[in-house]
């Protein structure tokens, strides 16, 4: 079974939970300033907020969930646990460490971070590179896999080159081409390709459906690397039309994969999709206006103004917000029931009363956060683009609560962990005989 091929539950756990702390974090802090979103981004509380979301929660729970669902989406084992621990220990403490430092922009406290969180890093590509050499038929999630790391490997090396920078000057006197170059190749190398790959096998797994051409899957590989390859040297080079043919290769590609999800969720089995689903399928369709945000930059850039600066702010959030931590949500609500039940009860089965995965948590709740979280969405968006703190505040209220109830529902799933809820199978009764 492919669940034999997991790691022990605990290791990924020990990431999710620090990442939705970090996501606790960002979301009060977003309400407490709203001028992280209503500023321009390029300031110090701006970055910080942004690395303790990207580094805190985003690449935290995709870690985490990489080292469960990849050994089992290869059906191989994961080379080891112990490194796990190593990479755990330095990308805690490295990311614990960068976020204040931004804030106050002490950028040789930021490099310093920044090595632990990059030997951390070096642990878990080194560990996923063993593991892929064990696949003994390589396909294309492996190939998806294979390019997120080696783009989590550059983004890294850059940013630890960006920090450097500012003590020894050596990379081209462009520092905002500089860090849209460094958020473009960790945004889409390595978050985009990850949740585009790693859904290509989960939706059909979640939907009771599989892949309907391989072939597609493959091209969306080969054009989203290719338009970022470019993209990434075009956005260094100040060249707006260059950058937006490579846009438009990104563009076809995740517009394949979304004929391929289509075809995928046709073929389906199971005809009714939960909200896990739902969050994760609506935040896929977000890429749309987010690529749509990103060509009016483009055709705009020429001639900068403060509207379409903070359209710059609103095209990072639909990215983030809307695309990438909506999406993980949506796939936390797969995964984490599965860590908890499959460690607290698969022991269990068939010799005692266990709950089902669905009884873990509570759908009402999912419901409700769902359409909580696309209010925020709208509302923030709205606040950034006027300039607005006072809408922007209130988005990011909602957005709390969003998170809020996610982190309850969360909650709920972990008080498993702890306290496992079985019941012996009732014994059976006597007959009666009448008399």
């Amino acid at each position: 079974m492919a669940q034999n091929h997991a790691p022990s539950t605990t290791l990924p756990l020990i990431f999710m939970i620090y990442g939705l702390a970090c996501l606790l974090l960002g979301a009060v802090w977003l309400v407490a300033e709203p001028e992280l979103v209503t500023s321009y981004h390029y300031r110090p509380h701006t970055v910080a907020a942004a690395h303790l979301l990207i580094l805190g929660f985003i690449l935290s729970v995709v870690m985490g969930s990489v080292y469960q669902l990849v050994p089992v989406a290869l059906e191989t084992k994961l080379f080891s646990e112990k490194l796990v621990c190593w990479h755990a220990a330095f990308h805690l403490v490295g990311v614990t460490l960068m976020v204040p430092m931004f804030a106050v922009w002490d950028m040789k406290q930021v490099g310093h971070a920044g090595s632990f969180i990059y030997f951390g890093m070096l642990f878990f590509v080194y560990n996923l590179a063993r593991t892929l050499g064990r696949v003994a038929k390589p396909n294309v999630i492996a190939a998806f896999v294979v390019a997120a790391l080696l783009w989590l490997f550059l983004t890294m090396t850059a940013g630890l080159m960006l920090a450097a920078n500012k003590f020894w000057p050596f990379l081209p006197p462009n520092p905002i081409g500089l860090m849209h170059a460094h958020a473009h190749l960790g945004v889409v190398g390595i978050f985009v390709m990850l949740i585009v790959g790693v859904s290509l096998k989960l939706i059909p797994m979640f939907a009771l459906s599989e892949l309907q051409s391989e072939a597609r899957a493959w091209w969306i590989l080969i054009l989203i690397n290719g338009g970022l390859a470019w993209l990434v040297s075009a956005i260094v080079a100040q060249l707006p039309v260059a950058a937006a043919v490579c846009g438009g290769l990104i563009g076809l590609g995740l517009v394949i994969y979304g004929v391929e999800v289509v075809a995928i969720l046709r073929a389906r089995k199971r005809r009714t999709l939960d909200w896990g689903l739902v969050m994760f399928l609506t935040a896929v369709t977000l890429l749309a206006p987010t690529a749509l945000c990103g060509g009016l930059i483009l055709e705009w850039s020429e001639e900068p103004t403060a509207w379409t600066m903070q359209l710059e702010s609103v095209y990072a959030l639909l990215g983030l917000f809307g695309v990438v931590i909506f999406a993980i949500l949506g796939m936390l609500y797969k995964i984490l029931p599965f860590l908890v039940w499959f460690r607290s009860y698969s022991p269990h089965i068939g010799r005692a009363q266990i709950p089902a995965l669905a009884d873990l948590y509570s759908a009402r709740l999912q419901a409700v956060g769902f359409w909580l979280y696309l209010m925020a969405l709208v509302v923030v968006c709205v606040g950034t683009l006027e300039s607005n703190a006072l809408i922007s505040r209130l988005g990011a209220i909602l957005w709390l609560v969003s998170v809020g109830v996610f982190a309850v529902n969360a909650g709920l799933i972990l008080r498993h962990w702890w306290f496992p809820q079985m019941s012996p199978f009732p014994s059976a009764k006597p007959e009666v005989n009448a008399i």
